[in-house]
């Protein structure tokens, strides 16, 4: 049997960061353990305290299908281009003109909600052409 991945962001604001993946990736928070109705109240019955509730975040794909998303808070902040980064398929099976304009419209999107555009690649023959980004703390992705 295959291991199932779960892919873990280091990060300054977990909430948040897992908020805006939330919005790229159509996934939403993870839910609290039963019998817990909320995190709060999850939270609460641990004794965790205010200034420690956001050491940590999940999101989920609410169809179970994709890898779940882990975000922990980290006193450093990022200092490199990332060794391995997430690409997000946004014009699957198109190519040329329509792929990148597909591509375009999805970063529009992505821009309101805090990802920065860092560059465009142009189709050739190995490359379909994409458009590399950040998230909100830099960490790098591609729209592909």
């Amino acid at each position: 049997m295959a291991a199932t991945v779960q892919v873990t962001f280091d990060c300054a604001d977990p909430r948040a960061l897992s908020l805006f993946w939330n919005e790229v990736l159509g996934y939403r928070l993870d839910s609290p353990p039963p019998p817990f109705e909320t995190w709060d109240e999850a939270l609460d019955a641990w004794g965790i305290p205010e200034a420690r509730r956001n050491d940590a975040s999940a999101s989920v794909d609410p169809d179970g299908v994709g890898p779940r998303l882990f975000f922990q808070k980290v006193p450093e902040g990022k200092s490199a281009k990332n060794r391995v980064h997430l690409d997000v398929r946004a014009a699957p099976g198109l190519r040329g003109d329509e792929r990148m304009a597909a591509l375009e419209r999805r970063c529009e999107e992505l821009l309101a909600v805090g990802a920065t555009r860092l560059y465009r690649v142009e189709a050739d023959q190995v490359d379909q052409g994409h458009i590399t980004m950040a998230d909100p703390e830099g960490n790098e992705f591609c729209l592909d």
